[in-house]
């Protein structure tokens, strides 16, 4: 409707431009009226037909955002009816899952309604079979007694005459067991002190087996442990630098090794400094002395005191 309003009124602006400027060439010298009214009316239907055509398109425009208003509200309509269907199935659905859960709960009742009738039935079959069994224990119980009272009065006097056999028997038994075991006794404690003087006579050979053993071993790992201290010392010694002013002079030091030989732990015990730093480069310089693969001979050479006294 406002495209169709800007027409006319387009329209009517053209038109007074159109008088006003038929007024303006009134007043001067102009061609031929003819030519000019020829060319007038062809300018005011071709701005007639602008006009109008104009008018045609903003009719159309109008047709057109209608059209489309008209689709917006099909659409927001469709859109809602959808909304509502949606709504519509899932409350349905909901109303069916509802319904369905009654089911089930009533069926669940009823089964555990089934379940305590019967639990009550067997409960009471019980109760009538516990009966019948603790009569029928009683009855046998007593039978039992009875039966028992009848044996055990026969047993009590086979048993008092069975008693006075067995103890004039037992009698003859322990005297017998009596001898036997004195003489065994004498034998036991004649040979245990025979074994014993045996066994002492064989730990006092034994012991001085172990003694001459352990000395000749004793004097075997402290001779080796002699030798490795000398070629421990010729080590050091091969490495030691020596000055003049330490003649008559020496250190001593403690050294421990690995069981490669490896020195692992060097520290001066006191001396002449000049002979013991001297010593500590030596060690040090060897990096490892000479040990045995003799596990006693290693135990004494492990952890060393050694004194060093330069040789010039």
């Amino acid at each position: 409707m406002g495209s169709l309003t800007s027409g006319f009124f387009k329209s009517f602006l053209l038109h007074i431009a159109l008088g006003g400027f038929l007024y303006a060439t009134a007043n001067f010298e102009m061609p031929a009226p003819t030519v000019m009214q020829v060319q007038l009316n062809t300018f005011v239907e071709e701005q007639e037909e602008k006009v109008v055509s104009a008018v045609s398109v903003d009719q159309k425009l109008v047709e057109q955002k209608i059209a489309e208003l008209k689709q917006q509200e099909d659409n927001k309509k469709r859109a809602e009816e959808k909304r509502i269907r949606d709504l519509e199935k899932r409350a349905q659905l909901a109303r069916k899952e509802r319904e369905a859960e009654a089911r089930r709960i009533k069926k669940l009742e009823q089964q555990r309604l089934a379940k305590l009738e019967e639990k009550r039935k067997a409960e009471a079959q019980a109760k009538k079979a516990k009966k019948i069994e603790e009569k029928q224990r009683a009855d046998a119980e007593k039978a039992r007694s009875e039966r028992l009272a009848a044996e055990k009065a026969a047993k009590a006097a086979s048993d008092k005459r069975k008693a006075e056999e067995d103890a004039l028997r037992k009698a003859e038994v322990a005297r017998k067991k009596r001898e036997e075991d004195e003489k065994r006794r004498a034998e036991e404690a004649e040979k245990a002190r025979l074994k014993a003087l045996e066994e002492q006579l064989l730990q006092e050979q034994l012991a001085k087996e172990q003694a001459a053993r352990n000395k000749l071993r004793k004097q075997q790992v402290m001779g080796e442990v002699e030798k490795f201290q000398a070629l421990i010392s010729q080590r050091i010694q091969s490495n030691l630098l020596t000055d003049e002013a330490m003649r008559g002079k020496e250190c001593r030091v403690n050294i421990r090794l690995a069981f490669n030989g490896l020195v692992t732990s060097v520290k001066p015990l006191g001396g002449d400094k000049l002979v013991c730093d001297a010593a500590l480069r030596a060690i040090r310089l060897a990096d490892t002395l000479p040990v045995s693969k003799d596990k006693d001979v290693f135990e004494q050479l492990k952890n060393i005191n050694l004194t060093i006294k330069p040789e010039i």
